[in-house]
C-alpha cells in the first residue's frame, strides 16, 4: 500500500493551475486584465522557471500559487487540494529581501517558525541549522544593514527553508544582486537541491533572464504580456552543472529566443508587421538605443541580420532591455523579428545610413504612419487654432485603455519620439504640447 501511495504522489502534480485569470480594478468601472487562462502543472523533483518580460504578470501568478493573492477566476491546487490563503508546505523568497531591519539574522529567520507556533528552543535550533546550511554561520547576531545584498538574500532563503517547505517559490531572487554574487548564490542553491539537504520536492521561480532560466530549470514556461498568458514551454535536458559557453547550452538559449519571437501571421498584421491601435502599450525605448541596434545590424560583418542571443551578448542587454528595442523597430518597420533572428528592413537601412536631418525626416514619417498615438497628437495640434494642447487631455484619453501610471509613461515616451522627429515640442513646466513648425 505504501508503494502504491508513493507512486500516486510521484505521478500526481505538486502544483496544478487551472484556468486562472486575474483582474485588478483600474477605475470605477473598468478592470485591468493581468493574467488570462493560465494552465500548467508542476511535478515532484522539478525546477520550473516562468520566463517573461517585467510586467507580464509572473509575480502575480506566483503570489496566487502561494495563496497570498486570490485569483479572479480559476483554481490553484497544491497536492490535489485547492489553495485558499497561504498554504502550509509552500515558502517564498522575494526579490527585495523583505527583512525586518530591527531584527537580527537569527530573529528574521525565526519569524516563520514563530508564526507557526513553534516552541522557542526548537525555533532557535532550527533557525541556527538553516543559517548554517545557507552559509551564514557567524552572522546570527548581525542586523540587515550590516550585510551585503547577497548575504541579505541568503537570510531570505534561510527564512524560507527553515519551515521545511515542500515547494520553494522564488520571485526574481537574483535580480537585485551583482553578477558574481548572483552566480554564487545560484550555485549554492543547486548544491542544496542536488544533495537533498532540504526537504524540497520542487522549486518554481520567475525571471526575465533567459540564461538564468536555462542554467537552473528543468522546464521553462514562457509568458506573453498584456495580459500575461502562457506562450509555450521548453524542457531543458542538459546535465548539471551547466556551462553557459557550452554549444548545447547556446542552442538552448536559441530555442528560447525562437519561442519568444515566433508569431503566426494573423489578422491585424501587414507583411508580418503588427498593426497597433491608440491604446497599445508602447515599449519604453529611446531613439539613440534603436539607432545603435540598427547600426550594429547594418555593420558589414552582420549583413543586416543577427541572432537575438548574439545581439544581447554584444550589446549586454537582458530581455527587458532588448525586447522593447526590437518591438519598436518592428512597429516602425525598421526591422523584422522572427524565429530568434532580427533582420533590418530597407526602411531601417535607409534610416541608419542617412545623415542626421534625413534620419529625423524618415523617423517622423514612420512615427506618423505606424504609431497611432503620435499621429493623433500631431493631428490634434494641427487642427487647433494655436497649435497647442494640454498633455492631460491625451493622458485622459489613454486612461480609457490603460492605468494612470502606464498612460503617463506611454505619453512621455511618445513625446520624446515626437521631439526627436520634430513633430511637436513640449513645455515640461506648463505641461503643453505644440507643433514644432506650425507653418
Amino acid at each position: 500500500m505504501q508503494d502504491l501511495d508513493q507512486a500516486t504522489m510521484t505521478n500526481s502534480p505538486l502544483i496544478e493551475v487551472v484556468n486562472v485569470h486575474k483582474t485588478f480594478k483600474k477605475g470605477d468601472r473598468q478592470e485591468l486584465l493581468v493574467l488570462e487562462d493560465i494552465n500548467f502543472r508542476m511535478y515532484e523533483g522539478e525546477i520550473v522557471a516562468i520566463l517573461g518580460k517585467s510586467g507580464s504578470g509572473k509575480s502575480t501568478l506566483l503570489r496566487i500559487i502561494a495563496g497570498l493573492v486570490q485569483p479572479s477566476g480559476g483554481t490553484v491546487f497544491y497536492r490535489g487540494q485547492p489553495v485558499f490563503g497561504p498554504a502550509r508546505g509552500i515558502s517564498m523568497v522575494f526579490q527585495t529581501f523583505a527583512l525586518m531591519p530591527w531584527l537580527t539574522v537569527l530573529q528574521n529567520v525565526e519569524l516563520g517558525l514563530e508564526a507557526l507556533g513553534i516552541e522557542r528552543n526548537e525555533r532557535r535550533d532550527r533557525a541556527l541549522k538553516a543559517i548554517d546550511t545557507i552559509g551564514l554561520d557567524g552572522f546570527e547576531t548581525a542586523f540587515p544593514k550590516e550585510l551585503s545584498g547577497g548575504m541579505r538574500q541568503r537570510v531570505g532563503f534561510a527564512r524560507a527553508l527553515v519551515v521545511n517547505p515542500d515547494i520553494l517559490l522564488m520571485d526574481e531572487p537574483f535580480s537585485a544582486l551583482d553578477v558574481l554574487t548572483a552566480d554564487n548564490l545560484k550555485s549554492d542553491l543547486l548544491n542544496l537541491w542536488q544533495t537533498k539537504k532540504t526537504g524540497l520536492h520542487g522549486i518554481l521561480f520567475v525571471t526575465h533572464n533567459i540564461e538564468e532560466a536555462a542554467l537552473l530549470a528543468d522546464r521553462i514556461i514562457v509568458f506573453n504580456s498584456n495580459p500575461g498568458s502562457i506562450r509555450g514551454e521548453l524542457k531543458v535536458t542538459l546535465p548539471y552543472p551547466r556551462n553557459d559557453m557550452d554549444t548545447r547550452f547556446r542552442n538552448q538559449i536559441d530555442r528560447v529566443y525562437t519561442l519568444m519571437t515566433t508569431q503566426p501571421l494573423v489578422e491585424g498584421t501587414t507583411e508580418g508587421h503588427q498593426v497597433i491601435d491608440l491604446g497599445y502599450r508602447l515599449p519604453e525605448a529611446n531613439v539613440a538605443e534603436i539607432t545603435g541596434l540598427l547600426e550594429t545590424l547594418n555593420a558589414p560583418e552582420n549583413n543586416g541580420k543577427m541572432d537575438l542571443p548574439d545581439v544581447a551578448d554584444i550589446l549586454m542587454l537582458d530581455i527587458d532591455e532588448l525586447f522593447p528595442l526590437t518591438e519598436l523597430l518592428e512597429i516602425l518597420h525598421f526591422a523584422k523579428v522572427s524565429k530568434g533572428d532580427i533582420t533590418i528592413t530597407d526602411a531601417g537601412k535607409a534610416f541608419v545610413e542617412a545623415n542626421i536631418l534625413d534620419r529625423k525626416k524618415i523617423f517622423s514619417q514612420h512615427l506618423k504612419k505606424y504609431v497611432p498615438l503620435a499621429r493623433y497628437i500631431y493631428d490634434q495640434l494641427t487642427r487647433h487654432p494655436r497649435h497647442r494642447a494640454l498633455e492631460e487631455n491625451f493622458i485622459s484619453l489613454l486612461e480609457d485603455y490603460l492605468t494612470e501610471k502606464e498612460a503617463s509613461r506611454i505619453l512621455s515616451t511618445v513625446i520624446e519620439w515626437g521631439r526627436y522627429a520634430e513633430l511637436f515640442a513640449y513645455d515640461y513646466n506648463a505641461g503643453v504640447l505644440s507643433l514644432e513648425n506650425p507653418n
